[in-house]
């Protein structure tokens, strides 16, 4: 079950990484337009809608082990604030940098932090680890579009 308060700080918080990295990558946008992209590349309109999808849902998934009080709830969510940070960090590597292959190792990482995170928010509750399997898959996704606009644009 989610509890209000929990759910809006969290949300606040996700919500607040998401906007912020967007923000900061705004005119980084339009380089990515003009980079070669691999097939299956989606149009620019769909990555801020599935990307508040997946801060939601993982607010939501914080906010579920938040309140659940297991023993490994502090650690889960230190986790998740590590991956929070992990994932900001890509976007800025990613779009402001344009270090496309040293994104790439760092999405592997933060990849895994994701699957870590989600199997600890798991042991506490298992709707939380399940909200967190869209991102895992998503970020799957994003990976094959950063190791192709990699290897397209060297």
């Amino acid at each position: 079950m989610v509890k209000a308060k929990p759910a809006i700080v969290n949300l606040v918080i996700a919500l607040g990484v998401g906007g912020l990295s967007a923000w900061l990558t705004r005119d980084a946008m339009a380089v990515y337009g003009t980079l070669r992209q691999p097939p299956l590349s989606p149009p620019g309109w769909v990555f801020p809608v599935v990307w508040t999808v997946l801060f939601v849902l993982m607010a939501l998934a914080a906010s579920m082990v938040w309140t659940a009080a297991a023993p490994g709830r502090d650690g889960a969510l230190t986790l998740y604030g590590v991956r929070l940070l992990f994932n900001f960090l890509w976007t800025l590597l990613f779009f402001s940098a344009q270090k496309y292959g040293f994104a790439l190792l760092w999405l592997v990482v933060l990849w895994v932090l994701i699957l870590l995170t989600a199997v600890q928010f798991y042991r506490q509750t298992r709707p939380a680890g399940y909200l967190m399997l869209p991102y895992l898959l998503w970020v799957t996704f994003a990976g094959y579009l950063n190791a192709g606009v990699w290897l397209l644009n060297r």
